[in-house]
């Protein structure tokens, strides 16, 4: 499909996409405890970036340690690729009664909900990948919101040193570790909630120790 904004020589693009790259002007950072925070999480048809696809994205927000519930994000995407064997875990049919949008609306009300927010994501890279994936495909650049990962931040908030032959710890060990409830496992607003729960809970922890500061919690 060839996108009308989409010039490799000199790309122009489309006003919801520069609407998203406005809530950029002012880069100066604020202080944390007045930030908004969004927890995110996708549900897919697998793991490859380029081959699968974004299912379902769910999102929550918060300001000040209050999780803003009446204002979440609940999407379901039109399935172009579908693998019946990952069903048993997100329980998305390629039909049903669940109102779904093209992946391109999808983008839009994405977009049009996170504006210059930081987000947090547990395993955040797959996250971030498959949303850039997505949105390369329509001709559009990567995101431009500073990410947090919660597994990295909970080791970093344990003194765990990071090595590639750790095994990263899974949503379900960091709720049970932080006494998180795990309401809709599975689902992305439900697993976004969660890592919104766990995330409070870890900036808590860093409070009480005095790191809650930027270059801390955005160190890579």
């Amino acid at each position: 499909m060839k996108l009308s904004w989409f010039n490799k020589k000199t790309p122009t693009y489309p006003d919801f996409w520069n609407d998203y790259l406005d809530c950029f002007n002012d880069t100066k950072k604020g202080d944390i405890q007045n930030t908004r925070f969004i927890a995110l999480d996708t549900e897919t048809t697998g793991f490859s970036i380029k081959e699968d696809r974004i299912l379902s994205i769910g999102a929550v927000s918060f300001i000040e340690k209050k999780i803003q519930v009446n204002n979440s994000l609940e999407l379901y995407l039109e399935q172009d690729i579908f693998k019946p064997e990952t069903v048993e875990i997100h329980g998305l049919m390629k039909k049903g009664l669940l109102e779904k949008v093209t992946e391109l609306e999808a983008i839009k009300l994405f977009l049009s909900y996170i504006k210059n927010a930081v987000l947090i994501a547990h395993h955040a890279n797959f996250d971030k990948n498959m949303i850039n994936e997505m949105l390369l495909r329509h001709g559009l650049d990567e995101l431009k919101n500073e990410f947090i990962d919660t597994g990295v931040l909970y080791k970093k908030s344990k003194h765990i040193i990071y090595q590639s032959t750790l095994k990263p710890i899974s949503l379900d060990d960091l709720s049970k570790e932080l006494n998180v409830p795990l309401v809709d496992r599975h689902t992305a607003t439900g697993d976004a909630l969660i890592t919104a729960l766990v995330f409070l809970k870890i900036l808590a922890r860093l409070d009480k120790r005095k790191h809650l500061k930027w270059d801390y919690l955005l160190n890579k």
